[in-house]
């Protein structure tokens, strides 16, 4: 049994993560539909274990096994404190992504939410399983707004599952698509805009494809030293800053004395359609604030809001947190390397996107489809992968 182990390690290690995620991306199929599944805490905790056992077979010199550790250590105490696992099956699920065929996890996690998502609508569509439109007020002074959910329980859920399937499809097959393609995609995107009306989500991915269209008409630009600079200001550091400046305006509002900017504040945050106030008045223990912020969060730390990069620290806390940027600066250092452009543009949308939305800050993994990209790319730290796995040839 265990010769059979060591000469099959790395298929048996494959097979493991395979069944993980697909368990995850078929719970988050489930999570975005009207379907209720009370055990999802239970299968967490099977696609865990997959994945530990999976990372547990794979071959590791003694300096990976060193990070591993470290990286372990810390989403262990996060969920120790917290009481919340995210983190620990997020660090886990992307070391067991290392030696996968990137490209075929891409697109075997882009077709499987392609179909889970078409079915989703579909059957809201024929009446059977949830609403084709809702019509109330989503707090932005509408009192009788009319948006369109086809199934997904709110608008913004329906934006966001196009959203991130444009960006794998951006991802697998935007460097060589042709303008009928494009053309497509974009008509595509026009159309979830209007349906949904998710004015903050649509100016995100408006500027995503024009960004993705010009990388593909110059792709020249994508070789340049100066684009991968930029991306580090914009992501993770101006996106830090955002959610710190955020989590102290809002602080220094409802906590601190009146200040001769208030009114900076609220223009702010009608533009923002209230989200800061929310990180106030909508979180237990207002812990969501600047002076609540932890190095590792504590046990009650479980309230929802949007602005998904003050909800990283609130979470999961400061240290965890500062991985995660780590985790970030890395992987731009590793498309730097491979002048890989076209990972650098969802870097740049989901960090931006995930300033005002919180989708993919998340306990369901298969949200995260960037997971898989992150776990492969910080793999070539420690492996020698060879030029025919670079996404850029």
């Amino acid at each position: 049994m265990i010769t059979y182990l060591t000469a099959n390690r790395k298929r048996i290690s494959e097979y493991l993560f395979y069944i993980a995620f697909t368990i995850e991306l078929l719970l988050m199929i489930l999570e975005k539909s009207e379907i209720s599944f009370p055990l999802e805490s239970y299968v967490f905790r099977v696609t865990f274990l997959l994945t530990l056992i999976a990372v547990l077979l794979m071959e590791h010199d003694k300096r990976e096994w060193i990070v591993i550790g470290f990286v372990w250590i810390i989403a262990a105490i996060s969920y120790y404190t917290s009481g919340k696992n995210d983190m620990l099956r997020v660090v886990t699920l992307m070391m067991a992504a290392r030696d996968i065929d990137l490209k075929k996890a891409m697109k075997y996690c882009f077709y499987v939410c392609l179909t889970g998502f078409l079915l989703i609508a579909l059957l809201a569509s024929i009446g059977a399983l949830g609403d084709v439109a809702l019509t109330k007020d989503f707090g932005r002074q509408i009192v009788n707004e009319k948006r369109y959910v086809f199934g997904f329980g709110h608008p913004n859920t329906l934006f966001s599952s196009v959203y991130a399937l444009i960006l794998m499809w951006i991802w697998l097959y935007g460097k060589k698509a042709g303008f009928l393609a494009y053309t497509g995609v974009v008509i595509g995107s026009a159309i979830s805009i209007y349906l949904t009306r998710s004015r903050t989500g649509a100016i995100v991915l408006i500027m995503t494809l024009i960004i993705a269209i010009f990388f593909r008409i110059m792709p020249k630009f994508g070789d340049l030293t100066i684009m991968y600079i930029l991306e580090i200001i914009v992501s993770p550091v101006l996106c830090v800053l955002t959610a710190i400046l955020a989590a102290w305006a809002s602080d220094y509002q409802f906590n601190g004395p009146s200040w001769p900017t208030e009114s900076l504040y609220w223009n702010t945050e009608a533009v923002l359609n209230y989200r800061m106030s929310s990180l106030y008045y909508e979180v237990k223990e207002r812990d969501a604030v600047l002076s609540g912020w932890k190095l590792f969060s504590g046990h009650g730390a479980d309230s929802y809001f949007d602005m998904g990069w003050v909800r990283l620290f609130y979470w999961y806390g400061i240290i965890p947190t500062i991985l995660i940027v780590m985790a970030i600066i890395a992987l731009i250092y590793v498309c730097y390397k491979k002048r890989d452009i076209w990972t650098m543009v969802l870097i740049f949308s989901l960090s931006v996107y995930t300033i005002v939305e919180a989708t993919f800050v998340t306990r369901y993994l298969g949200r995260d489809f960037f997971l898989l990209i992150a776990g492969s790319y910080l793999g070539y730290y420690f492996i020698n992968k060879g030029e025919t796995d670079v996404r850029s040839t």
